[in-house]
């Protein structure tokens, strides 16, 4: 028995990276997998349906069960198709993984408007119009009294968390997707379904390109030592989220190697207050009231974490 035994599941951007490792344990869990993927480049450029095609051999020849769509998720109609192939396929939709994704990179002094619009449509309308859709299949099953057992993993980024210079369409996108994932928990609970968020750090195409991650990030010279930056280490969470088991929502998790770790939401830190309007000069003499006295301190290679 599989973890996703008879669970039906789409997973966009699945013909590489994250995506396509996501889509192979899916399959040897037991899961019917929608292998979603554009095929464009890592800019989003062009289109071409083999990446997505091979991933879906690779489960056939398993034994798994798999079909491919190539449809682009930031198409509102697109996007719909997607979800409808799944249940005109499968029979049903248990799961949504977003993870499709493009990186244009570019100081904000530098940004164009293509760039800016196209990252954001990807990333967070590329997000958000398969889960509308796979929202609105679920709530008719809801309405029709039959029980839902869903869940949405959603990707965002430790880019997105803890923002990183040269790539504000991306981060703003990212931190766009992780607010998301929480309002989609509130808001879907009551048909039965549940959000979360990953923030992985692995190995792919997108990584790759970042100046200075290649070397970082490169292969263990001795096969036998663990491969920390393996895109298939993040899986195995986005795999626990999507079980019907899983009580999780409305949460995100950073996950790297063998490191998983929940990321806490925004919070209200230091205050002044006063019983009137306060005025600019009050503020001044204030201010340093307002200085943070958290500790930040290293987190997994590099990225922060509050102590």
């Amino acid at each position: 028995m599989g973890a996703l035994d008879g669970r039906v599941a789409v997973i966009t951007g699945a013909g590489r990276g994250l995506g396509r490792e996501h889509a192979l344990l899916f399959a040897q869990e037991g899961a019917k997998v929608v292998v979603n993927d554009l095929g464009g480049d890592q800019r989003g450029a062009g289109a071409d349906v083999t990446p997505a095609q091979q991933t879906v051999a690779d489960i056939q020849a398993m034994g798994g069960e798999a079909v491919v769509n190539g449809e682009n998720v930031a198409d509102w109609d697109g996007a719909k198709r997607l979800i409808d192939q799944a249940v005109e396929t499968f029979g049903d939709l248990h799961v949504l993984v977003n993870n499709a994704g493009i990186l244009r990179d570019r100081m904000s002094v530098n940004m164009t408007e293509e760039e800016w619009d196209s990252v954001v449509a990807v990333h967070l309308k590329g997000h958000f119009a398969p889960a509308r859709h796979a929202a609105g299949y679920w709530r008719e099953q809801a309405k029709a009294g039959k029980t839902v057992n869903a869940a949405i993993v959603n990707t965002t980024s430790t880019s997105g968390l803890f923002a990183n210079p040269g790539q504000v369409n991306y981060d703003s996108a990212k931190s766009a997707v992780a607010t998301m994932s929480e309002v989609l928990a509130k808001e879907l609970g009551r048909y039965g379904v549940r959000s979360n968020a990953i923030a992985p750090t692995a190995r792919t195409r997108l990584t790759l390109s970042t100046p200075g991650l290649s070397d970082a990030m490169a292969p263990p010279e001795d096969p036998e030592t663990f491969d920390t930056f393996d895109p298939a280490n993040v899986s195995p969470m986005v795999a626990y989220l999507s079980t019907a088991g899983c009580s999780f929502t409305g949460e995100t998790f950073f996950v790297a190697g063998g490191v998983i770790q929940r990321v806490q939401a925004w919070l209200l830190a230091e205050s002044i207050d006063r019983d009137d309007r306060w005025t600019v000069a009050e503020i001044a003499a204030r201010a340093d009231d307002l200085v943070s006295r958290q500790v930040v301190v290293p987190g997994f290679m590099g990225f922060p974490a509050i102590g």
